[in-house]
């Protein structure tokens, strides 16, 4: 076991991006708690508290009394279920870590199969595959298939079908993903583009077990739209297409006028010419609307904001800070005295006031 400033390194870490789950929360804590102590190993539980203005943060922090290894990692303000997985990636310990959202619709008995994969396969990544979305909505079931399809068009087939933010990640994964320079990760893209040797675990999603869904319609076409944006320019060559569509409408139209002239036809040509106008005017605001949203992704990496500022962490005292690892920080205050090899150390993060930037 890996011994860090007084402070032993759990095998496992298990990362839930919480918004507003006072409702479910008691329900999680029952059913997750015996998994990971049946497990034989040290754990710790990183619950991210994403800026929730309900009791998802005090009812974590009474349930730190009676359970040691939850740990509270508060965000100052709201920042997205994305920019709370990565708050919890960086800050994380663990030689592996879990992520897993805290509905309950992901079965948290499935950690220990992933784990046991994992360490006898050496994987560094084991996806959790929704073999059965019975419980969801058929329009959901629809455009998740749609989703997915179209993300391993751009990814390749690396992304398997079905593969949310249910996951296992070796230390290794996770160390690679924090140095990436994304402002706006999505990690069902980032993990399987990366290309690390990976495994399923197949399993039937349920409804959720309590609260309301944080993942509406909205957010859904907008984790969409950053899939796509972040990963491909693809969207940038519908100009060229829609362009070559329009010229070829016009010259069908300039012959159909060149013919009408020759002979002898009275066309009135106001219609044509609307319709030719509203087609390469529609296409032209379709060419803008997508340039500009690639050039607001460069805007936002020119300001270079953190993803994320975190407000407190109960692990340590001066948890002001700009999304970063503790790992690092705690590897860097002592020197490591155990058998096992320390891994490489990224630089810490420092002080509230001196934001770094949010990477991966």
């Amino acid at each position: 076991m890996v011994i860090v400033s007084g402070m032993a390194v759990p095998k496992l870490s298990v990362v839930i991006p919480m918004y507003h789950e006072e409702a479910v929360l008691p329900l999680l804590v029952s059913r997750l708690r015996p998994v990971l102590d049946g497990l034989g190993r040290t754990y710790e539980v990183v619950a991210v508290d994403d800026g929730s203005r309900d009791a998802t943060a005090a009812m974590v922090t009474l349930m730190r009394a009676k359970w040691p290894e939850l740990r509270l990692v508060r965000l100052r303000r709201n920042s997205g279920h994305q920019a709370a997985l990565t708050a919890g990636l960086h800050r994380s310990r663990g030689d592996y870590v879990v992520t897993i959202d805290a509905d309950l619709q992901d079965p948290p008995e499935a950690i220990a199969e992933m784990l046991a994969l994992a360490e006898a396969q050496s994987l560094d990544i084991v996806y959790g595959v929704r073999g059965d979305r019975a419980s969801d909505t058929l329009f959901k079931r629809g455009t998740a298939n749609l989703y997915y399809r179209l993300m391993r068009r751009i990814v390749g087939n690396r992304m398997p079908l079905g593969a949310g933010d249910f996951r296992l990640l070796s230390r290794a994964m996770v160390d690679a993903l924090c140095e990436l320079p994304e402002q706006a990760p999505v990690y069902r893209l980032l993990v399987p583009w990366l290309g690390f040797p990976s495994g399923q675990v197949v399993y039937t999603r349920a409804k959720r077990a309590a609260g309301t869904s944080k993942y509406p319609l909205r957010k859904m076409i907008n984790l969409t739209v950053d899939s796509i944006i972040s990963f491909t320019a693809a969207p940038l060559r519908l100009g060229i297409w829609l362009g070559a569509l329009g010229a070829l409408a016009c010259v069908i139209a300039a012959v159909k006028v060149l013919v009408a002239y020759f002979q002898g036809t009275v066309v009135p040509g106001w219609t044509s010419l609307s319709l030719v106008v509203l087609f390469l005017g529609a296409c032209q605001l379709i060419c803008l609307g997508l340039l500009g949203e690639y050039v607001g992704r460069i805007y936002q990496g020119i300001q270079a904001r953190p993803g994320y500022f975190v407000g407190e962490d109960s692990l340590a005292e001066g948890g002001s800070r700009a999304g970063g690892a503790l790992r690092d920080e705690l590897s860097a205050e002592e020197p490591d005295l155990s058998d096992e090899p320390v891994r490489p150390r990224r630089p810490a993060v420092p002080a509230d006031g001196a934001a770094t930037r949010s990477r991966g």
